[in-house]
């Protein structure tokens, strides 16, 4: 049983793994990981909330989604990986640490392929990781069903883009809560 715990905005950073065109195209829930996501980066932003973005293969499999890569605006600086999981990318780690971290959400494609090792491999490195599960996705929705319970049974926390939203809210009546909830709504 994962141990529970509440999300910080000072100790928690966003990782948004590999949302894109190519690898989207055969996903039967692409709308709705994609309008996920990007509720996800926008709070984020809004909440000043670290954000670190992946790309698979690039050059094979395409850039990020132009929903998310618009949104990002400025912030769209895509660390390039050929490996699965993230944290064997020395850029992301490198990056990672830099933000001196302790809390992970993790969102992306494919749920039982990168987010599972990106997962497993930061819950390894001491990261507490909650996984967005309305934010990804794999070609096979049983995939997706398996990963989300092997990475709950090593530890992650599972939850979904709203409930992590107003986690990190904290409050109602805020000039921030106002602005988020337009998000939602």
């Amino acid at each position: 049983m994962p141990e529970a715990f509440l999300l910080d905005r000072d100790e928690v950073v966003l990782c948004i793994v590999d949302i894109q065109e190519k690898l989207l195209a055969q996903m039967g829930e692409k709308e709705s990981v994609i309008a996920n996501a990007v509720l996800m980066a926008s709070a984020a932003m809004r909440l000043e909330v670290p954000l670190i973005l992946t790309e698979q293969y690039p050059r094979g499999l395409g850039p990020t989604v132009i929903e998310l890569s618009t949104v990002l605006g400025e912030k769209y600086q895509p660390i390039e990986k050929m490996c699965f999981g993230c944290a064997d990318e020395p850029a992301f780690m490198t990056t990672l640490k830099s933000l001196k971290r302790k809390q992970v959400l993790l969102c992306g494609v494919e749920a039982h392929v990168c987010v599972l090792q990106t997962c497993m491999e930061l819950i390894e490195r001491k990261f507490q990781v909650q996984i967005i599960a309305d934010a990804v996705c794999s070609r096979n929705p049983e995939h997706k069903q398996l990963a989300l319970g092997q990475m709950r049974d090593s530890g992650a926390v599972i939850t979904s883009a709203e409930a992590v939203i107003f986690q990190l809210l904290g409050r109602a009546g805020t000039p921030e809560f106002k602005d988020i909830l337009n998000l939602i709504k």
